[in-house]
């Protein structure tokens, strides 16, 4: 199975600070936060993560690079901490795939299609990260206990929220799963089916891929990825994986990624003491 993780973005929110550094490069603590991703979709069970990019965006190429030169040089000065780290993100199974025109995220998965086959896939948003990869594990679960159908994370969010987000309704399943049978991208409050939002996770089955294949543009001009979905609930059935709030971050804003930092900062031992200092100072 392989992961496709869109990352083709400008990250305008970001704005001027990537204008030379990608989104999807910005720091969580000591790793980059697309490095995250990979690695949990590794947990998952993938064998290959797929980042589609833009051919401009060769900083996230490099992270995934191996660096004999920059490895040997730090255990020559004993830093073999950070040449594990280095080997570590080179050795990753990571392949670059190029969106050249920015037509959209279901047209982005759907230029990871040659490799994707006719396997299931898991999409992999990159400015979500799960710390401790559980959800993308869950999800592989919960597919298995339905006959291979695709599985899409879900989140509870506030009722002022609910615009924000593509927002799913069915039933609750005694599994604490829920049957979807409904699916609206960013509804007004009074037309969502649910406060059950999508949430930057999707295993999905091949048929996906043909629905995108024959996709018109839908929203902004754009091929989205919430329309095939939509399209997948005539013929297929559809899952949802329901997480807490806790469990995964949105760190795509400048807001939600320094609060990521600071909650995963606060979580580890080796800046806890940093972070609760300064908090305590700034009071």
């Amino acid at each position: 199975m392989k992961a496709v993780i869109p990352a083709a973005g400008l990250g305008t929110r970001f704005l001027p600070l990537t204008k030379a550094v990608p989104k999807e490069m910005l720091p969580i603590l000591d790793k980059p936060a697309i490095q995250y991703v990979v690695e949990e979709a590794l947990a998952a069970g993938v064998d290959e993560a797929i980042i589609v990019s833009r051919r401009d965006k060769d900083a996230i190429e490099q992270q995934f690079t191996p660096d004999d030169d920059l490895v040997s040089y730090l255990r020559g000065v004993g830093k073999d901490d950070f040449a594990d780290a280095v080997e570590h993100a080179g050795s990753l199974p990571v392949t670059i795939a190029y969106q050249d025109e920015p037509l959209g995220l279901g047209h982005a998965v759907h230029c990871a299609a040659s490799a994707t086959g006719d396997d299931p896939f898991i999409v992999m948003l990159a400015d979500v990260i799960v710390p401790d990869n559980a959800i993308s594990q869950r999800m592989v679960q919960v597919s298995e206990a339905h006959d291979g159908a695709s599985v899409i994370a879900l989140l509870e969010v506030p009722e002022d929220e609910v615009s924000r987000f593509g927002i799913v309704g069915g039933d609750m399943l005694d599994d604490g799963t829920m049957h979807i049978t409904t699916m609206v991208e960013k509804p007004a409050l009074e037309d969502a089916p649910s406060r059950y939002a999508i949430f930057g996770r999707y295993l999905l089955t091949p048929k996906v891929m043909e629905l995108l294949a024959g996709l018109k543009p839908g929203a902004g001009g754009e091929i989205q990825l919430t329309d095939a979905l939509v399209a997948l609930l005539d013929s297929e059935e559809v899952y949802g994986c329901i997480i807490d709030a806790d469990e995964g971050f949105d760190t795509g804003t400048m807001d939600t990624w320094l609060a990521t930092n600071i909650t995963l900062a606060l979580r580890d031992e080796r800046y806890r003491d940093t972070v609760n200092d300064v908090i305590e100072r700034n009071r």
